[in-house]
């Protein structure tokens, strides 16, 4: 696989995560994702430049890692041409599965 589709994988997962549950902590989504911390926040920073989630600390909380996710109108859009294009590629590759193995029963 690119590293293209790669990152439009990995930005798929944490906007379906953030979807799914708006009050996790940057710890918890980068476990549920299977990320360091690290490249967990570098992948947020990122969406956020493009525009498709917003993201706010809690100044007077004591924990300051707790964060709120949203995800932006242009994010909910990116998310579904991204989840589109996802199930296309997967699609395609159970047609060649299903071909190759149609393949291999005729050649016995």
């Amino acid at each position: 696989m690119n590293k293209r589709l790669d990152n439009e994988e990995n930005n798929l997962e944490i906007l379906r995560k953030i979807s799914d549950s708006k009050n996790l902590t940057q710890r918890e989504l980068a476990d549920q994702v299977g990320f360091s911390l690290g490249k967990l926040n570098y992948c947020l920073n990122e969406l956020r430049k493009k525009g498709l989630i917003k993201y706010n600390n809690f100044k007077n909380n004591k924990n300051k890692m707790n964060y709120v996710y949203i995800i932006t109108p242009k994010g909910v859009a990116k998310k579904t041409k991204l989840l589109i294009s996802f199930m296309q590629r997967k699609m395609k590759e159970y047609d060649e599965f299903k071909r190759d193995l149609e393949n291999i029963h005729n050649q016995k």
